[in-house]
């Protein structure tokens, strides 16, 4: 294997992220426009199997499916090569996962997920205003969402509007996420990572928008339309959102965390939909992900009950199929296990003492919603 001439880059291994300066020498004779790097002789060689179809393209400008041997659910393909790893300029504050090896956050190791933080006064005003930026950048995503657009250039596109309002994108090294956004196209569940896919009329594709600011993070997606799609994703947006709005209607003190499941799955198997275990919702604030976990299915068993000064998510992941879901080997990408398309939509919201408020909620000149009513 060539060396590079600086340590750069990261390993192309799946799941290792560590700094690495080795060449694959095949790449290096080809003369690829994007060669790989790997940090050992071992990852490699581990890697090789999915690594070598990567030399079959003459062209050094096309594409690839990393994983040609895998067996997808649906007509999604991941489209490689992904692109480097966007700068974040270093006076911008960082989570304390961004320049982890692993990418592994040491306060939500610490704390796990036993107790529920209550915010203070000053901090809810810091969360509102990293919700808001939030809520800027998704709409500077949905802008950019039209047949033709790759999800990498949407992923530069929420890149570039997070780092101008001086924040991180936090799923950036997120336990080695490679990418400032998650986007997830038709059956892709959740997780997807921007690549060079093209989106095409009739897809439908969600957002997944998280910030980290002034110590605190925002989490919030939307499902948009791209192009004329049939009245089958129609329907499956607009039970998602509906799904959504019934849970977030019911939050106020002394709910109990695991009753919003059951108005979430009521609603979406009244629809013929069916609802997405394996992800729930979460704590939000200065931790990426934290205690409450609020499962979006009926007869869970979670734990707590709502209280002032609460920030949380909901998010459910509504299918049109079986609600059983699978990974990539990318160790990221969620699907589902029929190739079913999923829609999702999701919100931080604080508990206040009489109700609550939605932290991520639309502002006066977001996009106009593509769902009437909604």
């Amino acid at each position: 294997m060539s060396t590079a001439d600086t340590l750069q880059n990261t390993c192309n291994a799946v799941g290792c992220g560590k700094p690495a300066k080795l060449q694959c020498p095949m790449c290096v004779k080809l003369e690829l426009r994007n060669p790989s790097f790997f940090c050992s002789q071992d990852c490699f060689k581990l890697s090789w199997a999915q690594h070598k179809p990567v030399h079959q393209v003459n062209d050094p400008k096309a594409t690839y499916n990393p994983f040609p041997t895998y067996k997808f659910t649906g007509s999604i393909r991941p489209v490689y090569p992904l692109s480097p790893r966007r700068e974040v300029p270093a006076d911008i504050p960082r989570p304390d996962y961004a320049s982890s090896a692993r990418g592994s956050s040491r306060m939500e190791e610490s704390y796990g997920n036993a107790q529920i933080q209550c915010m203070t006064p000053d901090e809810i005003e810091k969360m509102r205003h990293v919700c808001r930026l939030g809520r800027e950048v998704l709409d500077v995503a949905a802008r950019a969402v039209r047949v033709g657009v790759t999800t990498d250039e949407i992923d530069r596109a929420v890149h570039e509007a997070t780092i101008e309002r001086k924040a991180y994108p936090s799923p950036l090294n997120y336990y080695l996420f490679p990418k400032s956004v998650c986007i997830s196209v038709n059956e892709v569940v959740c997780h997807g990572i921007p690549d060079q896919r093209k989106l095409e009329d009739g897809d439908i594709v969600n957002i997944d928008i998280s910030l980290y600011k002034d110590g605190f993070h925002t989490d919030l997606n939307k499902t948009y339309f791209v192009g004329k799609v049939d009245d089958g994703a129609k329907k499956l947006v607009k039970t998602t959102r509906e799904c959504l709005q019934r849970a977030i209607d019911m939050v106020k003190p002394g709910v109990r965390y695991r009753d919003l499941g059951a108005a979430i799955e009521s609603h979406a198997r009244a629809n013929g939909f069916s609802v997405v275990r394996t992800y729930c919702g979460h704590g939000v604030g200065k931790m990426f992900h934290s205690a409450p976990n609020i499962p979006h299915y009926a007869k869970n068993k979670a734990i707590g009950i709502m209280k002032p000064g609460h920030v949380f998510t909901i998010e459910p992941m509504i299918n049109e199929g079986s609600y059983h879901d699978q990974t990539w080997k990318d160790d990221w990408t969620v699907v589902t296990v029929d190739g079913k398309r999923s829609a999702q939509f999701e919100h931080s919201i604080l508990v206040t003492e009489d109700g609550h408020e939605v932290l991520t909620r639309r502002l006066s000149d977001s996009p106009k919603s593509q769902l009437k009513g909604l």
